[in-house]
C-alpha cells in the first residue's frame, strides 16, 4: 500500500494568497488649496468723468475720441455758447479716454451723462458676485489667478468684498485688482480662482474612493488581501482628493477601487509604476 505524502511548499508559500493582479500605490502626503471662482467683468479702478463747468453749451468741434491717451491739460472738445463765445474742455487728468458722447451740434450738459470719461493709472478691477456660502471665505488681499477675455492669465488680488449682499440674488460683490502691466479693455469679461486656505494631508487618486451608501471607502492592501477602510474626504485638486481621516502615509491603496474586490479578497498587488510600462 502506497504511503500518502503530503505537498511541499516553500517558506512562506502556503500562507501566500492567489488572486487577481490589481494596481496600487502609495497613500502620500500633498498639499490642497481651498478656492472660491468668480466670474465677473472689468471695469476701472479710477474713472473721472468731465463736463462743461455750466448748462447750455453746444458742441462745436470734438478734439478727442474713445481710446485715445491724453495728458492732464489737453484739449478735448470746444463748446460754443449762446452769446457765441468759445469754451475749451480740457482734461483734468492724463490717462484714456474710455468713452465719449461729444457730437458736434449736441448739448453738453453739467449735470447729466459726461462728455468724456477718463481712465486713469489704467489700473482695473474684476468685479464679480459670488454666493453667501463662498463670500464668508474671501478676504482683502488674497491672491487670485484671473482670466480676461483677449489678455489672457494674470495675477491678482483682492481688494475690496462688499459688506451688503443683494437681497433678491443673494450675491454680494467682490473686487480683485489685477496686473496693470497689460493692456485691458473695458467691460472685458474674465473668470478669477481666489486662493482661501491651503491644507496639507494624505492625497490618493480620485479614482481610489468608492462612494456609495455605506459612506466613503478606499481599499487597501494588507497580507495581500483587500481591507476596506472608511475615510472622510476634503478638498480636491487636479485628480486628487485629501483624505482627512482613515488613511495613513505609505498605506498600499487600489489605484481604481472597485465593487469586484470584496472585503478580504487575494489579490497580486502590482505597483502602478509597474504597470504602466
Amino acid at each position: 500500500m502506497t504511503a500518502l505524502t503530503r505537498p511541499v511548499f516553500a517558506a512562506g508559500e502556503q500562507d501566500t494568497p492567489k488572486g487577481a493582479a490589481v494596481t496600487v500605490l502609495k497613500a502620500a502626503k500633498s498639499c490642497f488649496s481651498a478656492t472660491v471662482e468668480v466670474a465677473g467683468i472689468l471695469i476701472p479702478k479710477e474713472e473721472t468723468a468731465v463736463r462743461p463747468d455750466r448748462p447750455g453749451l453746444k458742441v462745436a468741434e470734438v478734439l478727442a475720441e474713445p481710446g485715445q491717451t491724453v495728458t492732464a491739460g489737453q484739449e478735448l472738445a470746444r463748446l460754443k455758447a449762446s452769446d457765441g463765445g468759445t469754451v475749451q474742455v480740457q482734461a483734468p487728468v492724463a490717462g484714456l479716454v474710455s468713452s465719449s458722447t461729444a457730437t458736434i451740434g449736441a448739448i453738453a450738459s453739467g449735470k447729466g451723462e459726461a462728455l468724456f470719461n477718463i481712465i486713469t493709472g489704467n489700473e482695473f478691477d474684476l468685479v464679480g458676485q459670488v454666493a453667501t456660502s463662498d463670500l464668508s471665505k474671501i478676504a482683502v488681499n488674497q491672491t487670485a489667478k484671473v482670466k480676461v477675455v483677449g489678455a489672457g492669465e494674470m495675477d491678482g488680488k483682492v481688494r475690496l468684498v462688499a459688506p451688503t449682499i443683494e437681497p433678491n440674488s443673494q450675491l454680494g460683490q467682490v473686487f480683485i485688482s489685477v496686473d496693470p502691466s497689460k493692456h485691458l479693455l473695458v467691460n472685458a469679461s474674465g473668470r478669477a480662482i481666489i486662493k482661501t486656505g491651503e491644507s496639507c494631508g494624505i492625497a490618493v487618486p480620485l479614482t481610489a474612493v468608492l462612494y456609495g451608501t455605506a459612506g466613503t471607502v478606499v481599499q487597501v492592501i494588507r497580507r495581500q488581501r483587500v481591507e476596506t477602510r472608511h475615510v472622510e474626504v476634503g478638498l480636491l485638486s487636479g485628480g486628487q482628493v485629501e483624505i482627512r481621516e482613515g488613511l495613513s502615509e505609505g498605506d498600499i491603496v487600489v489605484a481604481r477601487a472597485g465593487a469586484l474586490l470584496r472585503e478580504g479578497d487575494p489579490v497580486r498587488p502590482v505597483p502602478m509604476d509597474a504597470s504602466a510600462k
